[in-house]
């Protein structure tokens, strides 16, 4: 009989509803709020923030103030500073602005890249070496991860094969990536098939496997998280209020929840230096710029059990880089 693999003492949270999850929802939040909001997660011990995207303002205005975002996050003691660019002009406006980390989207579907980006993967992977030249070529210091999208299958294509999602992770990292991470983006992943993808790419990228992202679409996203733990993944995208979504997969209910994921996590005994009472208070202010919006998670009903244990005095929040 095998042995359950030993959990992590400590996992990292990124942030995302500042993007995942305000460009799903067709309101944009006045930039003040979005500050608001990026003060209060920091109060509540959140040090990664994905804070918008250089997407042009046409096709997502609600992210138009992302630059004024990286350079308000920045301001904040100790946030590190994530933004999504989909091709190398978002790239340039991304290093410009001091972001951190810039986060290029690759869909292991061929039929979703297309949808998605109008490219295949492979092209964007093209993309991604473009995008490493020009960033070494003015000796910028951001970081450049490539987030390989629907690896567990797609509402479009289907099925997509693990060995396509390896072949493009190998690509990714060759074409010069410091980081990679692996997405369900439509919620098609169950543990198993996250336990077996996530040790295969963690044996092909080692410590470069930086992240899971999970959609809690049909109900799976913490027990994908924690089938991503047992394989030593320390580092989770999640979205306040669960809000999010991909406008190619039809009911789609965002991320995993930041407040239960830090629940969940804490629950086990595992260090994330997060208050969940202020995520909960946070919450409950965003719930209200967002009123009549879909918002989902389950802690914010229920609240902490009496059970739960108490956050260790020495928690840290400096994150693995």
């Amino acid at each position: 009989m095998n042995a359950t693999p030993a959990l992590p003492r400590s996992a990292v949270i990124r942030e995302v509803g500042l993007r995942d999850g305000l460009q799903a929802i067709a309101r944009t939040l006045p930039t003040e709020q979005k500050k608001a909001w990026l003060r209060g997660a920091h109060a509540a011990g959140l040090r990664e923030v994905e804070v918008g995207s250089f997407v042009p303002a046409r096709y997502l205005p609600q992210l138009a103030d992302t630059a004024e975002l990286v350079v308000y996050g920045k301001t904040l003691p100790g946030l590190f500073v994530s933004v999504l660019v989909p091709n190398l002009r978002g790239a340039e406006a991304a290093i410009a602005s001091g972001a951190d980390l810039m986060l290029v989207p690759l869909s292991a579907s061929h039929a979703h890249s297309l949808a998605n980006l109008r490219k295949t993967p492979d092209e964007v992977v093209a993309d991604v070496a473009r995008i490493r030249a020009a960033r070494d070529a003015v000796g910028s210091k951001i970081l450049l991860e490539g987030g390989m999208s629907t690896a567990f299958g797609c509402t479009i294509q289907g099925e997509v094969k693990h060995s396509e999602v390896l072949r493009l992770l190998q690509a990714l990292l060759d074409a010069g990536c410091d980081r990679v991470s692996l997405a369900d983006t439509v919620g098609y992943a169950d543990p198993a098939a996250v336990q077996s993808l996530f040790e295969a790419a963690r044996k092909l990228a080692g410590d470069k496997l930086w992240a899971g992202h999970f959609h809690d679409t049909r109900g799976l996203g913490l027990a994908n998280v924690y089938a991503a733990l047992q394989t030593g993944i320390t580092r989770f995208d999640a979205c306040l209020a669960g809000i999010g979504g991909c406008p190619h997969a039809p009911g789609a209910s965002g991320n995993v929840s930041t407040e239960d994921l830090a629940w969940m996590l804490r629950s086990m005994g595992i260090e994330t230096g997060l208050d969940i009472d202020a995520l909960l208070a946070l919450r409950q202010q965003v719930a209200g710029w967002l009123d009549g919006e879909a918002l989902h998670g389950t802690l914010w009903r229920a609240g902490l059990p009496k059970t739960l244990r108490p956050a260790p005095d020495n928690l840290s929040h400096a994150a693995k880089r």
